[in-house]
């Protein structure tokens, strides 16, 4: 017998926002792990990178219930590191630098959304003007990977409406 109140569940949608600049060696992580992530091919999972945040990632951020925030480190442990984060409590940002503390504020404020989020930092070593990931930002990115796979397997649960 179903309870009539019981919420309808669903898959939650998942959002693997990287960035970086692969232009720049290690600082290409963000985008690197974001093309791993795409041939994948989850449902509920949307993966996309860009250079750096923009205000306008907002609105992405908001359609969706767990948000992976990808970038490369360079100083920090290795392979990786991963913290919870939350909305500013002051929307502040420059033309070239948005925090995605910045990002979760401005889906609250304006479209009334609090998605789960993380900030994935990967361990990068060298940031030169050469498009290759060194051997050391590679296998962090894979041990990275393995990880946030696991991650997201586990945020499949469903979640209710």
């Amino acid at each position: 017998m179903s309870n009539p109140r019981a919420m309808p569940s669903r898959e939650p949608r998942v959002l693997v926002l990287g960035y970086g600049n692969p232009g720049r060696q290690d600082d290409g992580l963000g985008p690197a792990a974001v093309a791993e992530i795409e041939s994948v091919g989850w449902p509920n999972l949307t993966a996309f990178d860009n250079y750096q945040l923009n205000i306008e990632d907002a609105m992405e951020v908001a359609a969706h219930d767990v948000v992976w925030f990808v970038d490369a480190a360079k100083t920090g442990p290795s392979p990786y590191s991963v913290h919870n984060v939350s909305p500013a409590a002051t929307i502040e940002f420059t033309s070239h630098l948005v925090r995605p503390e910045a990002i979760l504020a401005i889906a609250s404020q304006y479209y009334g959304a609090a998605p789960q989020a993380f900030v994935l930092a990967i361990r990068g070593y060298e940031f030169e003007f050469i498009e290759a990931l060194t051997p050391g930002a590679t296998a962090n990115l894979r041990a990275a990977l393995a990880m946030l796979a696991e991650r997201l397997r586990g945020a499949r649960d469903p979640v209710v409406t």
